[in-house]
């Protein structure tokens, strides 16, 4: 029972996001009040706020997603790979992803960016946060400590990430993926 639990809660949390970001896209982020969200996503308020303490964190969910998509995808990586192989395992994982949700994505995204450009802070700005965790969880997995090699492995390979995420929101690079394997693989 618990596991559709989690898939209704996450499904809840996932339709609270897209009604949040094609209505963002319309009408800009401040012409739209979480009773809007609400209505689209066809949940109640008490729902919406379970699992969004403000309008604001709905920014940082698809973040979240990806993020914990990639934590997922490290601790199920073959044993016997080098920190830098699980973690381009992973991030082409997540690239699969990515270009599989691509219309979807797509749209948060630019919301993301046109937010971003209004305010002047990314809701991506946490990354460190999460780089940090990912970070630890490599070194858990060979059962070392942290170290700064561990931590400038992670940077480049999220900020590499990144790059094939701007340039695959430009319509650069030619086929997605094999854009990401040659980005992740740059030294």
């Amino acid at each position: 029972m618990e596991g559709l639990r989690e898939r209704k809660r996450a499904a809840s949390r996932a339709q609270a996001v897209d009604a949040a970001m094609r209505l963002f896209a319309e009408r800009g982020f401040d012409g739209v009040t979480v009773a809007d969200i609400c209505a689209a996503a066809d949940i109640a308020p008490r729902t919406f706020f379970r699992y969004f303490p403000t309008k604001d964190d709905l920014l940082l969910e698809p973040s979240r997603v990806m993020a914990d998509r990639v934590a997922g995808d490290i601790a199920a990586a073959p044993d016997g790979m080098d920190d830098d192989a699980v973690l381009r395992w992973a991030l082409r994982r997540l690239g699969e992803y990515v270009v599989d949700e691509g219309d979807r994505l797509a749209g948060v995204l630019r919301v993301l960016a046109e937010l971003s450009r209004e305010r002047g802070a990314s809701p991506v700005a946490r990354l460190s946060d999460q780089e940090r965790r990912l970070s630890e969880q490599l070194a858990a997995r060979r059962g070392g400590e942290v170290d700064w090699r561990t931590r400038l492995l992670v940077g480049r390979a999220v900020a590499a990430f990144r790059v094939w995420l701007d340039d695959v929101r430009a319509g650069l690079g030619g086929d997605p993926l094999e854009h990401l394997d040659e980005v992740l693989a740059a030294r």
